[in-house]
């Protein structure tokens, strides 16, 4: 397939590890975070970590938005969901996520809640279209990727005079949580560069790394999914490192620019404004992290139409997500992992989303490290 199958080269991918090789200094340690949970499938599932040196150490983050989001959020959306008259349109994925006491999305539709799964926002404005007897919300969430959709949805639903239709609002944006996990260092987590997320820079570019770049003497390299661009992205980190850099390149410059589609920016601006404070799975309470919808938009604000007070649930106490999201362990790691917690049977959001640390670890990074016992 072209332009896809060029970045899954095994060749290529073996001629760039073997730089990685030589290039690493064997005097140090190299600990480098993906932030993005489709760097993190892409490392697992094309067994990348086989290909380093035994010093370069990648570390997942946050970097997936499903498993990011606290309990007290899918709460919330299950009281909308059990409200007389609401349909509530959401994800696929989000529909196994655990609340504080259990329930789910899918168990609530299982128990006769109109949950319907969709797979855009516009499914969501034909069901309010077909059915205007429903108010039909839709459940939106992603980082700064999937904002533009909802945004466009909500200038739609405007356009059509969609009354019935609104957005229960979880957007978070990127550079928050990256700012988060380099200003709190009481996990004691080293990070000595990021690799910076894909789809979020096609949206907002390279730019605002900038800062973590000059204010932590942190260096990043946004780079694309593929194995190919993963490899790449970590040998320009290293050769940073070695060199006392920390600068801002750009691996995937096929997609990305430094500034990023501003057409989609000023759509979001019009949209959204930023909340004060929002909760992180994992990461706590972050200051202006999130994005909810302007006055001028009130109307399309399940959380205002509806009157829905923050709930603020704890997570599972044996569940370890919140300590892999901000790299303190890894998901083998947790107690649960592979016995009670299963992508089947989830105790957390990280073994839900296909992009979480632990469902990636369960598809494929399991199964390498029995390989490893039976060499060892």
């Amino acid at each position: 397939m072209k332009y896809v199958d060029e970045y899954r080269d095994g060749k290529l991918a073996r001629g760039v590890a073997a730089a990685i090789a030589r290039d690493s200094d064997p005097a140090r340690n190299y600990a480098l975070m993906e932030f993005c949970g489709g760097h993190t499938h892409a490392i697992s599932r094309y067994g990348l970590e086989d290909l380093l040196p035994g010093n370069v150490r990648m570390v997942h983050g946050p970097g997936c938005p499903v498993c990011v989001l606290p309990v007290g959020r899918i709460d919330m959306a299950l009281q909308l969901a059990a409200k007389p008259n609401v349909t509530l349109c959401c994800y696929g994925d989000l529909m196994r996520v655990p609340g504080s006491r259990g329930n789910s999305l899918l168990r609530a539709k299982a128990a006769g809640a109109d949950i319907r799964m969709v797979y855009s926002t516009l499914d969501a404005l034909v069901i309010a279209e077909a059915e205007p007897s429903r108010d039909v919300v839709f459940f939106a969430i992603g980082f700064e990727t999937t904002t533009p959709p909802t945004a466009l949805s909500i200038r739609l639903a405007l356009k059509r005079d969609l009354g019935n239709f609104s957005v229960f609002c979880n957007h978070v944006l990127t550079p928050s949580a990256i700012e988060r996990i380099l200003a709190c260092d009481s996990d004691g987590v080293r990070i000595d560069g990021f690799v910076g997320p894909a789809h979020v820079s096609t949206v907002i570019g390279t730019a605002p790394f900038r800062r973590f770049a000059q204010d932590f003497a942190k260096p990043v390299v946004v780079a694309g999914f593929e194995p190919l661009d993963v490899m790449q992205a970590i040998l320009m980190l290293i050769r940073q490192v070695n060199d006392g850099r920390h600068e801002v390149e750009n691996q995937y410059i096929r997609a990305v620019t430094e500034h990023g589609n501003r057409i989609a920016q000023a759509e979001v601006a019009d949209i959204f404004e930023l909340r004060e404070n929002f909760e992180w799975r994992g990461l706590g309470q972050l200051p202006d992290s999130a994005l909810r919808l302007k006055d001028a938009y009130a109307g399309f604000d399940a959380e205002r139409r509806f009157a829905l007070d923050d709930i603020s649930a704890s997570d599972n106490p044996a569940c370890e997500c919140g300590a892999i999201l901000r790299g303190v362990k890894r998901p083998a790691e947790c107690r649960l992992f592979g016995t009670v917690c299963t992508p089947e049977t989830p105790m957390g959001s990280c073994m839900v989303s296909s992009e979480g640390a632990c469902a990636a670890h369960w598809s494929y990074g399991r199964f390498r490290d029995h390989a490893r016992r039976k060499t060892a």
